[in-house]
């Protein structure tokens, strides 16, 4: 089986409660969940039967051992993931607002997460197939080097690099986007959300924005449409284009990982690349249906049992 390498950002979240419950004073928390978005995809393609390494760095504390025995519950080796004794593990508060956006309060940079750096992962990549990357553990100019490193270091080493670029604005710098542009012009697999093409290539429409990276180094985009479904990308043109499988929201945060580690895990495993857009968008509908963003990741056999939910195309 082929083997995924996941790297970055490991931490906890605190999910506010209350629709609209501003950040700027006491209201109420749920949490902690074990997060981080190369955590939640990893966490879902082992979940899915990949086999799934992480590398990333926690603290020595309660929620590093909350995150970290997650993630082997669910089959994720983290063999390479460092426990720094004098750092605190990442912590995010998300709060919802009425129209359905986020917003994010980060403490990252500072902790053990921004402790990150290529020596972390030079070991772990002998055997793997594939290293997974994410805008969102660009989070410092640190974290941009050192994830500008591994991306060096897998091509040198002619290991295919799959990309999400996962913008997230609360810790997006202008001086990030040359490193998020050279990983996204270099990978062989992009998974890209709705809009995040457009605002790191340019004005083209998103659609336009995949037909370019495949004339480059990408041999398959997805776009991830949130309610609008998700698109496939094979050969310049649009494959297949899936509309959303109808879902009672509870909490949307990590959806877009978990229909990330689905694909991943299942076009490793040697599914056709539809198949696996069709199973990624039905895992991704059920995922923010739980509170927490691990919480609503399911097994392969959970989304077998749920193909009845998936619309026809």
């Amino acid at each position: 089986m082929a083997r995924l390498l996941c790297i970055g950002e490991i931490l906890v979240e605190m999910v506010a409660v209350d629709v609209d419950q501003p950040t700027t004073r006491p209201g109420r928390w749920a949490g902690p969940f074990p997060s981080g978005a190369p955590a939640i995809l990893a966490d879902q393609a082992a979940l899915c039967g990949a086999e799934v390494s992480l590398v990333g760095t926690v603290g020595r504390d309660a929620f590093g051992t909350a995150c970290l025995t997650r993630l082997r519950a669910s089959g994720v080796v983290v063999d390479q993931v460092r426990v720094d004794p004098d750092g605190t593990t990442g912590v995010a508060f998300v709060s919802y607002r009425g129209d359905g956006s986020r917003s994010f309060v980060f403490h990252l940079a500072d902790a053990a997460s921004g402790r990150f750096r290529l020596a972390d992962v030079e070991s772990g990549l002998l055997g793997v197939d594939v290293v997974h990357l994410m805008g969102s553990s660009v989070f410092s100019a640190a974290a941009a080097e050192a994830v500008g490193e591994v991306f060096d270091a897998a091509r040198a080493r002619g290991i295919a690099v799959s990309f999400d670029p996962n913008l997230r604005p609360e810790t997006l710098r202008r001086e990030h986007v040359p490193t998020l542009l050279r990983i996204l012009r270099g990978a062989q697999v992009v998974l890209a959300s709705e809009g995040e093409l457009q605002l790191l290539l340019g004005d083209a429409p998103d659609e336009d924005c995949a037909r370019q990276l495949l004339a480059g180094s990408a041999t398959t985009v997805v776009l991830k449409r949130g309610a609008r479904g998700a698109g496939l990308y094979l050969d310049g043109r649009e494959e297949l284009s899936v509309p959303a499988v109808p879902v009672d929201e509870v909490d949307p945060t990590g959806a877009g990982d978990c229909f990330g580690g689905t694909f991943l895990a299942l076009v490793l495993q040697g599914w056709a690349p539809a198949d696996a857009l069709r199973h990624a968008n039905l895992a991704g509908a059920l995922a923010v249906t739980q509170r927490g963003p691990m919480s609503g990741n399911r097994t392969l056999a959970d989304l077998r049992a749920a193909e009845h939910l998936l619309p026809s195309t």
